[in-house]
């Protein structure tokens, strides 16, 4: 019996209507980023795994894609030297996978960003301003809006501290989607005031947990955050001294306001954190720059915002759609010293990463794809024999070379057959040249959506285009 076709779970497959739409989405976040003078580069899809481990935390590393080593990776191991009494299994399966997986698919594009920073330090100028389009890898539980292998759109300043380079991302975010038409909200938080957050309720070392126990406020609610904040050993008193955090409404300047009396010792264990302190003061100049920017989508500071990644120090964004039901759409942050575990310290970077593949979804939900995107052929000629096509090659010849997307059917059927040919493919024009038209020198086309027709001399090319338009 043959074997039933099938691809991995959290996996697509892209036709070509599929595959116009996201070019488009490549299209136009690549044309923005230019605009504000970010350089593409690109990275191997595989990272050899001491790149990788240790820099998304417990959790992401756990959703590392770990290769095997090519040939019999098993046949040189000494499983006595990982045999460990008391586990499940009798192994030290995480030095044993290391053994066995030299090289990792990348979890994203920001850590292979600073290897490559690092790796070609000599031959970049700083600040270094990049943008990268590519694919990237976690073994995560699928579900809609989450798959495990997905296109980012990264998009990354390195070797300079000023916040004009967050404004500048923000102003990317608010260029991107009012080009695409869809109505966003862009939340900032700071790193420094989680770890802030941490230093006055007395548990400086849980900043980690704390964090990754906050960022799942939206999924899970806040008394399971509570809970869980308890589960790592955070105390009552503590817990208490985040609730007000957590549930802080007002404007950007009433939450400031409030945090900076929380964290200059008005909390109730009275605690005071010069490092949420900072935070605040980065807060108030971005949202100040943001301000005289003129920012056309909302742009609210949200002080439970995480994000669940180790590196960021600074900044941290994320973007949501306002009218789709779906998670974050885009996110990122300020890293101050990510190439330092690459050899280079000092070098602090910030960037933000457009999720395609949800954005995909969220402008098919939406129906904000143009019309013209749904087709990859603007004009279809009919079949209509030998001489005719002889007549006919000539002109679509002169067309392609304009930028037209044309062509011409390929067997001479019946015309019923042809027109649902272009329909299916939601081609808009439509040509019927027959001996007659051909005689007289001409080229009929039609609008298929409004009716319109017209005729052309054979060498007017220009006048087709004009009405192609």
């Amino acid at each position: 019996m043959a074997q039933k076709p099938s691809i991995p779970k959290g996996t697509r497959d892209f036709g070509p209507a599929e595959m116009a739409g996201r070019n488009y989405i490549f299209d136009t976040i690549r044309s923005v980023f230019k605009t504000y003078g970010y350089a593409p580069i690109e990275t191997p899809s595989m990272e050899n795994l001491s790149t990788l481990l240790g820099k998304y935390g417990e959790e992401g590393d756990k959703l590392l894609f770990r290769i095997l080593n090519s040939g019999d990776a098993f046949s040189k191991i000494n499983y006595d030297e990982y045999r460990v009494e008391g586990t499940e299994d009798g192994y030290n399966s995480k030095a044993l996978s290391l053994k066995v997986c030299e090289k990792g698919l990348r979890y994203d594009l920001t850590v292979p960003f600073a290897r490559f920073v690092v790796q070609h330090q000599n031959d970049i100028t700083f600040p270094f301003k990049r943008f990268q389009i590519q694919p990237v890898w976690r073994a995560d539980r699928p579900q809609k809006g989450r798959y495990r292998e997905f296109y980012q759109c990264d998009v990354d300043v390195i070797g300079s501290t000023s916040q004009l380079n967050e404004l500048e991302l923000v102003q990317i975010v608010d260029r991107v989607f009012t080009l695409f038409d869809v109505n966003v909200c862009i939340k900032i938080n700071n790193r420094k005031v989680l770890t802030g957050m941490a230093e006055i309720c007395g548990f400086p070392d849980k900043v980690v947990d704390i964090t990754v126990a906050i960022d799942k406020i939206d999924k899970i609610g806040l008394e399971a955050v509570e809970a869980e904040m308890a589960e790592k050993g955070l105390t009552p008193e503590a817990v208490e001294v985040i609730r007000p955090v957590l549930t802080l409404a007002g404007t950007t300047a009433e939450k400031i306001a409030v945090m900076r009396d929380l964290m200059n010792g008005k909390s109730a264990s009275g605690l005071v954190s010069e490092t949420g302190l900072k935070g605040l003061d980065e807060l108030e100049e971005l949202f100040g720059f943001i301000e005289a920017a003129g920012i056309c989508h909302e742009v609210e500071i949200d002080l439970s915002l995480a994000r669940g990644l180790n590196y960021y120090t600074g900044a941290i964004f994320e973007v949501k759609a306002k009218d789709f039901a779906i998670g974050s759409i885009c996110g990122g942050g300020r890293y101050d010293n990510l190439t330092g575990i690459f050899g280079l310290p000092n070098m602090s970077g910030v960037g933000i990463s457009f999720g395609a593949d949800r954005i995909y979804d969220v402008l098919k939900g939406l129906d904000k794809f143009p019309s013209e995107v749904t087709s990859t052929t603007k004009l279809l000629f009919a079949n209509m024999g030998v001489d005719e096509l002889k007549y006919l090659i000539p002109v679509v010849k002169s067309l392609r070379e304009a930028g037209v997307p044309c062509e011409i059917y390929p067997e001479q059927t019946k015309l019923k057959k042809q027109f649902d040919y272009a329909d299916k493919k939601a081609i808009p024009f439509l040509s019927i040249v027959g001996g007659n038209e051909a005689a007289e020198g001409i080229v009929n086309i039609k609008n298929l959506s409004t009716g319109e027709q017209k005729s052309f001399a054979k060498e007017d090319v220009a006048a087709m285009l004009d009405f192609l338009a």
